[in-house]
């Protein structure tokens, strides 16, 4: 008897191993990825990182949807430590034009000009979590310093890159988009599922045009250029990881929100 009991304990260790190499998997699928065209192959040589392939017609179709006036805020069913009863904004966007809005943070203020014409349901959500204060205290998660690309990612509370408000949102403002030095975009994990991460360009940076540019940075940037220059603290497969220089959301304020 004690044989066989020894054997069932084996065969559970080797299910709840198993069990866990998958939600670890899953995890990672989850994740918010922003990939250089440049540092595709090296991402595959690794043999580490999921890629999200994005098709310029799944994106097309994306964007085709906001154009009706209103945007499509839906339930996110993957979005890690989504927080209750938050909410989602109002469908009507309520800004139509440039917005202003300051990212306080423990490196020094980061001032933004929004693209409400441009980006209105992007623009729209991103005020609507600004007055909830959902991004207070949060830490901005993801560095990369490659030649191809240079961001800092924010926005999600849980640290990790799979936290999300508990809704998405289409792509707007991506056709011919360049991802230039001073660029705001949202991140993504495909078309049509943005929620409430954003980058931050610091560097002309190599991507296709598959993430909402949501508007600029306007002041603060040699911030960033500091934290870069700190370096990341730890690699992941894709080269990226978190800041050895913290980065830590105070506060975030739009203009007449």
């Amino acid at each position: 008897m004690a044989g066989k009991d020894r054997k069932k304990q084996l065969a559970r260790q080797r299910y709840e191993r198993q069990q866990q190499r998958l939600e670890a998997e899953r995890a990672k699928a989850r994740r918010v990825r922003i990939i250089a065209a440049g540092a595709v192959a090296a991402v595959i040589a690794a043999g580490g990182a999921a890629i999200v392939v994005i098709t310029g017609g799944d994106d097309k179709k994306a964007e085709a949807k906001g154009k009706s006036g209103e945007c499509d805020y839906r339930a996110a069913t993957s979005d890690a430590g989504a927080p209750k009863n938050l909410g989602k904004p109002s469908a009507k966007p309520l800004y139509h034009g440039t917005v202003q809005a300051t990212i306080k943070t423990s490196q020094g203020d980061i001032g933004l000009a929004l693209d409400g014409a441009k980006a209105p349901c992007a623009t729209n959500s991103f005020a609507f979590l600004a007055k909830k204060g959902y991004w207070k205290n949060s830490h901005c998660h993801r560095l990369s310093t490659s030649a191809g690309l240079k961001m800092l990612q924010c926005g999600d509370p849980t640290g990790t890159g799979s936290g999300g408000p508990g809704y998405q949102f289409d792509n707007e403002n991506t056709t011919g988009a360049k991802y230039t030095k001073g660029t705001l975009a949202m991140a993504n994990a495909g078309p049509g599922t943005n929620g409430s991460q954003f980058f931050l360009v610091y560097g002309d940076s190599q991507l296709t045009p598959d993430y909402t540019v949501l508007g600029k940075i306007t002041s603060g940037i040699e911030k960033l250029q500091a934290v870069a220059d700190a370096g990341v603290a730890k690699k992941g497969d894709d080269g990226t990881g978190e800041p050895k220089k913290k980065v830590t959301i105070q506060d975030v304020t739009v203009a007449g929100n």
